[in-house]
């Protein structure tokens, strides 16, 4: 399963060696947080087993990872993550309950999925499912696997993902887990989606819609409407998806998510003309301190706002803020970083650096299977030479806000009231 997502090494664990030996020394912060996941995985590796070979072997391990622990940084997210996990792997060792380490294996698995740390995220759950094997209750085997797809889908390992949600759905429909047979749905969708299949994932996320809304499920309601405004406006309906996304953003219930449909709203608002109501949108979602990818897209899409409005000042400042992120970006994120980096500089006329842009652009997202960008990016290049015979005579024109449909307007409207 892992072979599409990243390349193996024989040693357990190994990706967070390699973050180790990535680290600026062996005393700075990040290498001692990651020899202690290192040290601290390998205490969970030891629950595999529930009667180990010599009985000393987990006690001997527990003591030495307590002791790395110990000089961990006392503020830092990672470090409380992998103290709670320590202690809660010796109480699955004393109970013989390997159920008891779960939730900290899940905790910082996410943590871990949040800061963009996705192959390390992918190793945790990975872990989480072989030491717990057979012994996971059908809820928690249900749990890890939707994590694991999601986290693959966001390596852009699709077909491990697709494996994963079709089994997770068994899972759920056996055990009359209707909410979680819906999400492995909605997990589906995106991978079609990032595929390039647009037509595809929009009949799904629509069928799902209409059974959540029969089972009158709230989450997956909000969840089938976020995935039709994303389906909707990457396709190049952004008008349409507007509504979808702020239905979702009143269904959601916990701020992350509100959060990252926010950011998503911002983004189409600005596609329709909205910069008002996308600069309003974006700039609370950076006052929220959401997640690292969420931020980075925000940013982004900032520098995009100012490049419409043709401001020059506001589109380096933006840049700059961007290009200090860019090193975390993820594969799809760093493509659309491109893609609107060479959009701006074609609005302000520097053709041949935009071309520069979205060349890098294409690669990026040819060498990462994202399709459905490169189409896009292509298609802007085509237009490329046309928008400069014109751009300067038809600059003001263009910033010029779009005509916008009741719906568009009334969203506008409501988030005004929103931020106000």
């Amino acid at each position: 399963m892992r072979d599409a997502a990243l390349p193996q090494s024989g040693l357990p664990h190994a990706v967070f060696l390699r973050r180790l030996a990535g680290a600026p020394s062996a005393s700075a912060a990040d290498a001692r947080v990651s020899q202690g996941a290192f040290l601290a995985l390998r205490l969970v590796d030891l629950l595999e087993d529930a009667q180990p070979l010599y009985a000393d072997a987990f006690h001997y391990q527990h003591a030495a990872t307590e002791r790395s622990c110990r000089d961990l940084p006392a503020d830092d997210v990672e470090a409380a993550h992998l103290v709670g996990l320590v202690r809660s792997a010796a109480d699955a060792f004393q109970e013989r309950d390997v159920r008891l380490a779960l939730p900290a294996l899940l905790a910082y698995a996410h943590h871990l999925e949040d800061v963009l740390h996705l192959d390390q995220a992918l190793d945790v759950l990975e872990t989480a499912t072989r030491v717990g094997g057979e012994r996971l209750g059908s809820s928690d085997a249900i749990a890890v696997r939707l994590r694991m797809a999601r986290v693959l889908r966001k390596l852009n390992a699709f077909d491990d993902a697709d494996v994963l949600y079709a089994e997770a759905r068994v899972l759920a429909a056996n055990a009359g887990d209707r909410s979680s047979e819906l999400l492995s749905r909605i997990g589906r969708a995106y991978t079609v989606l990032g595929r390039g299949n647009l037509p595809e994932a929009e009949q799904h996320l629509h069928e799902i819609l209409r059974d959540a809304e029969a089972s009158r499920d709230r989450r997956n309601q909000a969840l089938a409407h976020q995935g039709l405004g994303v389906v909707l406006s990457t396709g190049g309906r952004p008008a349409d998806a507007i509504p979808h996304t702020w239905r979702a953003f009143e269904l959601l219930e916990d701020e992350p998510s509100r959060t990252r449909a926010l950011s998503d709203l911002g983004v189409m608002l600005l596609a329709v003309g909205d910069t008002d109501g996308a600069e309003r949108a974006l700039a609370q979602v950076l006052r929220s301190g959401s997640f690292q990818d969420v931020i980075q897209n925000v940013l982004i899409e900032l520098m995009h706002c100012a490049s419409y409005r043709r401001d020059r000042v506001g589109f380096e400042r933006w840049r700059e803020r961007c290009e200090a992120e860019k090193p975390g970006m993820p594969p799809n994120i760093l493509v659309d970083f491109y893609l609107k980096m060479g959009i701006g500089r074609a609005r302000f006329g520097h053709f041949d650096r935009a071309d520069e842009f979205l060349d890098t652009a294409r690669q990026l997202a040819t060498e990462a299977g994202l399709h459905e960008f490169v189409f896009r990016i292509e298609r802007i290049k085509a237009g490329l030479r046309d928008c400069q015979l014109q751009c300067t005579a038809n600059a003001a024109a263009a910033a010029e806000p779009l005509p916008q449909s009741d719906a568009v307007r009334e969203v506008s409207a409501s988030l005004a009231r929103f931020g106000a």
